[in-house]
This record gives structure tokens, C-alpha cells and sequence, in this order.
């Protein structure tokens, strides 16, 4: 509860100061965030099954969105629509509940599924037939961060942050810094297409790689992630006031939140073909005063981030709500018709 009550504060406190860096939207985050607590409605279809979602994430939004007041029992009130299936569905009962649905209700065909949404941790991929490709086109999927290519389609679709349980601190006044960076690697995990910039930084005395996850990551000025392994613990950096640098060779697109705050005040994004020496000589040319910021963004944004065992103000489960509630304005696409 105290580190509930400290988070609330914090953001209390520093949303004004912050409002011009940590959101892409200061003017408006705020009074848009009120309006959908007062008026947003969703309304569930009946689950297809009794076992739904296997993900910590999934499993946490979804009872989370049946307890929240968002909840209702007219669909005539309802803003989105919610399909709840398993994760684990195949494309063919995908389809056939797709189109039982458009039978069933009359809600699906009046936008082709544009205000509806669904949650699968790995995403929906491609098809021919016309219910998928109606519902992979159309409907807003939320899945799990981070995504593989391809199957996450920018402005629509949604991610879900990771779980990770930690135990937050209010920020210690001891700024007192190690190591420039500190990776942490799991033993089972494998990465191949960075190993040659891993194994650099593992040499380098200003880094740390860890395999066994004792450190204390506070002791870092930089928390070192490559993109699509291990990213669970990328909240608890944050918390931890350690700024999280993201190694990819590629633009990314399906971090959580992304029309909601800007990435670039909290995080580093750094390729991988300069190797050690130009990692430090980016994460060298950032002077205390951006560092500083990007620490007390950080510290605010992974309120934002994380996940509550009941859903709070301004939490992870309220963002994504959010981000529904930003793509309620639903557009009627063509109809798709076979070849």
C-alpha cells in the first residue's frame, strides 16, 4: 500500500513538470483520461470457452476489465466490443467463431469488426479466409511485448507491458553509480544475432553481463536489454532509477504505450554493428542534466507500466484502457471479397 500511496504522490507531482517530455500529449492525456473513466463502455461476447488466456498478462488485463466499471450489459451503450478466445485457437475455429459471431449479433457487420478488439499473446497471423483477414485488418488486438515482426500493425493494434514482480522503493538520494551498464541474461537464454556485441560488453570493464540476477541494478548507470529477449524486468529498471537502453537494428514499433508517451525521453535505442565502443560513446555523450530527466521520467512512466494486484488509477490496465479508448472512433473498411 505505501508504495502504491508513493507512486500516486510522485505522479502527483511531477506529471506538471514532466508533462512537456514524458507524454506525447500533455495538453490532452490527462482530460481524455477523465473523460473515458466517466463514459467509456465495452461490451463482452460470451467466451467461446471456459480456459482463455494462458499469460500472466492476458489473464490480469482480462479479469481486471470484467471487474472495472467499464463493463456493460447493453451493447447499445458500448463504445468497443470485446471477442474473448484462447490464445491457442486455430485458424479454423478462429474463423468459424468469426462467423458466428457475425450471424449471431448484428454488431459485427455494421464497421466489419473496427470496433472490436481481442487479445492474443503472439498475434493473430495472416489468412485467406474473410473472417481472419476482417479481424486481422479491422479489429484492435492487444498482445504480449514484445512482438514478433510482422504480426503487430502500428496505430491499431496494441501491447500489453510484462509482469514482473519487484518491490519498489521511493528513489535514494545516493546517485553513487558502479557500472555505466548492467545486462542481465538468463541461462537459457540464446541470442544470436547479437552474441559477437554481447560477448564486447561482457570483456569491457565498464559493463556488466549477469547471468545469475543477484546484482543490484541500481549500481548501473544504464540498463542494457536487447530487443526481443528478456525484457521483463524492463519496468523494474526504471523503477530502479536505472535508464534502459535498447539494442536493435531495427525500428520499434509495438513498445507499450506508444501513443501515449514518448520512448525517447526514458529510453536509449542504440544498433549494435558500432560494438562496444559505440555504445559507450553513445551512452558517454549524455550529459547529467538529460540523464537525470530521463531517470525521473522513468521513475513516473513505470507507474504507468505496471501491473497492480487490483487495478489502480493510472496503471498499466487503466493505459491500455486508454488506448482503447483513444481507437473508439471506428472506420467502415470495404468489404473483402474472395478471388
Amino acid at each position: 500500500m505505501a508504495t502504491i500511496f508513493f507512486f500516486l504522490t510522485l505522479f502527483t507531482l511531477t506529471c506538471t513538470t514532466l508533462s512537456t517530455s514524458l507524454y506525447l500529449s500533455p495538453k490532452t492525456t490527462f482530460s481524455n483520461y477523465n473523460k473515458m473513466l466517466q463514459s467509456f463502455k465495452i461490451f463482452i461476447y460470451p467466451p467461446s470457452t471456459s480456459t482463455l488466456f494462458t499469460t500472466p498478462q492476458e489473464t490480469h488485463f482480462y479479469k481486471s476489465l470484467l471487474h472495472s466499471p467499464f463493463i456493460t450489459q447493453d451493447p447499445s451503450q458500448a463504445h468497443l466490443f470485446f471477442l474473448p478466445f484462447p490464445s491457442s485457437i486455430s485458424s479454423r475455429n478462429l474463423a468459424r467463431l468469426i462467423r458466428n459471431t457475425r450471424i449471431n449479433f448484428p454488431f459485427w457487420n455494421r464497421t466489419l469488426g473496427a470496433d472490436h478488439f481481442y487479445l492474443s499473446s503472439s498475434g493473430v497471423d495472416s489468412s485467406s479466409d474473410r473472417n481472419i483477414v476482417e479481424l486481422k485488418k479491422n479489429s484492435i488486438q492487444i498482445s504480449c511485448f514484445p512482438m514478433s515482426s510482422g504480426l503487430f500493425i502500428p496505430h491499431k493494434d496494441v501491447t500489453l507491458p510484462p509482469i514482473h514482480t519487484f518491490q519498489v522503493n521511493p528513489p535514494s538520494t545516493n546517485n553513487t553509480k558502479t557500472f555505466l551498464g548492467y545486462m542481465k541474461l538468463t541461462e537459457t537464454e540464446i541470442i544470436t544475432d547479437h552474441g559477437k556485441l554481447i560477448e564486447e560488453i561482457n570483456n569491457h570493464p565498464d559493463f556488466k553481463v549477469d547471468q545469475n540476477g543477484k546484482l543490484n541494478i541500481k549500481n548501473s548507470r544504464f540498463c542494457l536489454f536487447v530487443y526481443g529477449s528478456d525484457m521483463t524486468w524492463m519496468v523494474e529498471a526504471m523503477a530502479s532509477q536505472c535508464v534502459p537502453v535498447v539494442i536493435t537494428d531495427r525500428p520499434i514499433q509495438d513498445l507499450p504505450l506508444m501513443d501515449v508517451i514518448d520512448w525517447s525521453e526514458i529510453a536509449v535505442f542504440v544498433g549494435s554493428k558500432s560494438g562496444v565502443k559505440g555504445l559507450k560513446r553513445v551512452l558517454d555523450g549524455i550529459g547529467e542534466n538529460e540523464y537525470e530527466k530521463m531517470i525521473e521520467s522513468g521513475v513516473v512512466a513505470a507507474q504507468h507500466l505496471g501491473w497492480n494486484a487490483e487495478a489502480h488509477a493510472h496503471d498499466a490496465f487503466h493505459m491500455i484502457i486508454y488506448q482503447l479508448w483513444l481507437r473508439r472512433h471506428t472506420i467502415r473498411y470495404a468489404r473483402w471479397v474472395e478471388q
